[in-house]
């Protein structure tokens, strides 16, 4: 199981980024599929930590709100437990549409919730690229990461070229991991070849020689 997220390249490469940022949210709680999943982020501070190391919001805004979060503690811990929300949420939907099958209303309704809360944070501004998604003001609100999220997972479930590159690692301890499979054949099935994928190759190896004994 990787531990850390691979930048994702396929059509326009800052869109695919962007659109992945949901899935390496996603992949925070590690082992997501198993029965014993590992927890990364506890606290809102650690979710604050992981924005800001994958670039989701500013130093300068890590910085606000981690002051802020001192100052209201209560108010960022029940923004925290909305992430996890969101994030368990994504992850079921993605899972779901992987497996051909129709997302639980529940997961669905948790991902709109939060759109609608995203939506009046953002305007559409034209630059030399053609028009993009803007922030609507900079400020220093909680859930400001959360808006970033919630706008890749929209932005990749309604992409006709990148929703159906999302696959999920074939480990068979429930790893878990998602991604998007940027492979021309699109055969990508582990997170990484160096760690589910050669665990795997190690077991074929065992079986064979136990085989041929």
């Amino acid at each position: 199981m990787r531990d850390q997220p691979s930048p994702r390249r396929i059509g326009k490469r800052e869109t695919a980024e962007r659109a992945g940022l949901c899935l390496d949210f996603a992949n925070t709680l590690h082992w997501h599929a198993s029965d014993r999943p590992r927890e990364t982020l506890h606290r809102y501070e650690d979710f604050l930590g992981w924005a800001g190391a994958l670039g989701v919001i500013s130093r300068r805004q890590v910085n606000a709100l981690a002051r802020r979060a001192r100052r209201e503690p209560q108010a960022a811990a029940t923004v925290f437990r909305r992430a996890t929300a969101l994030r368990e949420a994504v992850y079921g939907i993605f899972v779901a549409r992987i497996a051909g099958k129709a997302p639980a209303r529940d997961d669905v309704g948790v991902l709109n919730k939060e759109l609608q809360r995203a939506v009046p944070q953002y305007c559409i501004e034209f630059g030399v690229d053609g028009p993009t998604w803007c922030p609507a003001a900079e400020g220093a609100e909680f859930d400001l990461p959360l808006w970033r999220i919630v706008q890749s997972a929209a932005e990749l479930l309604l992409s006709e070229d990148l929703r159906d590159r999302v696959g999920q690692c074939a480990d068979p301890a429930g790893c878990g991991w998602l991604f998007l499979d940027v492979s021309k054949n699109r055969s990508r099935r582990w997170c990484s070849i160096r760690d589910c994928g050669n665990r795997a190759k190690q077991r074929r190896l065992q079986a064979r020689r136990k085989r041929s004994r």
